[in-house]
């Protein structure tokens, strides 16, 4: 996203001159409700961002400008407890940030971003990797990028309340250029793989559908993966989560307890497996095996992790019999937002037009579409 207008926006409130500090959203190829279960995740960071525009005041307070939003906001740095709103997540993130020993002075705010909403690139990570590097920068804060993603991620478990893994934080502050990075969720030991674009174009397709039962089924699928492994530990104790889990022991405690749990612990199981063998077919080049697995994720998310869709199902199924897409699932936590899709260069633009006309004919709402390249992790501009 271009700075300029935040910068613009900035001087005009403030008459200051600020620091740039940006940080993208980011997509997950493979690997989806793998990380709660210490698993592996193969997420990139992508070319839409948050922008913020910030500078020391004198006030001993944060003064805040959304420009998406047009709306200000404030907050005393004596107080920095948990609000309504947008600046809940502003006031989080200064929170963690002192809390990690960094000494904060009052603070001006500008920002702005093109991540879409609520369509599973994470917006909210973006925001709150971008102001954490940016308050680490303005006060010389010497925290690493780890240090600032955990501090992300602790935002939006204490002031947003939502306990996300740390997923999509370490995507945006360690992503790279053409590169998908896989993630070790147990010991947050990661890899880079390049990813050549050349030949290929990722493409989301929003079902905008109101992700309703994300957040509580979402609780039910952490409690029936612990559920399994608490099963599966009675045969063999060594096992500490799904991570350890081999599909030899998941043959062996076939029958042996709830099947509805069992299905659950054996896509990720199989998940954790494709995220490998996916690492493996980019080193070969080998995208048509990557998209293989691309599909078979959709359908063990569908048919035995069971947080698909009707809309997401339609949005996977029609690419299937398409030349030009090598691979497509749903990506997030579920029961709507995006399918991703692998998309051979050049035919980006003609396979979303015959698929929004199809979801508009099949559901009578609109589809929304986004043409995603990766990009660069979180970084400040001087």
């Amino acid at each position: 996203m271009n700075s300029d207008i935040v910068v613009k926006k900035f001087k005009e409130i403030f008459k200051n001159e600020p620091i740039v500090s940006r940080a993208p959203g980011r997509v997950n190829l493979i690997g989806e409700h793998t990380d709660y279960n210490d698993g592996f995740v193969l997420p990139a960071a992508i070319d839409k961002e948050i922008v913020f525009a910030l500078q020391k005041n004198s006030l001993k307070k944060i003064r805040a400008f959304s420009i998406d939003k047009n709306q200000n906001s404030e907050c005393e740095l004596a107080n920095l407890k948990p609000k309504g709103g947008w600046i809940n997540y502003i006031i989080g993130v200064f929170s963690e940030i002192v809390s990690k020993g960094v000494k904060i002075e009052g603070t001006d705010i500008v920002f702005a971003g093109d991540v879409p909403l609520g369509a599973g690139m994470s917006s909210s990570a973006a925001l709150e990797c971008a102001l954490a590097n940016g308050l680490n920068t303005l006060y010389n804060g010497k925290l690493d990028k780890l240090e600032l993603a955990l501090a992300a991620q602790a935002a939006e478990h204490n002031f947003a309340g939502v306990k996300c893994g740390l997923m999509d934080q370490f995507a945006s502050m360690f992503g790279k250029n053409n590169h998908v990075i896989k993630l070790d969720c147990r010991s947050i030991q990661y890899e880079y793989f390049h990813f050549d674009f050349t030949d290929f174009k990722l493409v989301l397709c929003n079902t905008n559908v109101n992700h309703s039962l994300a957040s509580s089924e979402y609780n039910i699928r952490r409690s029936q993966c612990e559920e399994g492994v608490h099963e599966i530990k009675k045969k063999f104790p060594d096992v500490k989560n799904l991570r350890d889990v081999t599909a030899g022991m998941m043959e062996k405690m076939n029958g042996e307890f709830d099947p509805v749990i069992f299905k659950r612990c054996q896509y990720v199981t199989e998940e954790n497996s494709r995220v490998e063998k996916a690492c493996q077919a980019l080193q070969q080049n080998d995208f048509s095996t990557f998209g293989k697995l691309m599909y078979e994720s959709h359908e063990g998310l569908k048919n035995k992790y069971e947080v698909s869709c009707n809309e997401l199902d339609f949005l996977v199924d029609f690419t299937k019999d398409k030349e030009n897409i090598l691979g497509a699932r749903m990506m997030g936590g579920g029961f709507g937002g995006c399918t991703i899709n692998l998309v051979k260069s050049g035919t980006e633009k003609s396979f979303i037009d015959e698929i929004s006309k199809a979801y508009f004919k099949k559901f009578e709402k609109k589809m929304s579409s986004y043409i995603v390249k990766v990009g660069d992790g979180a970084r400040v501009d001087f």
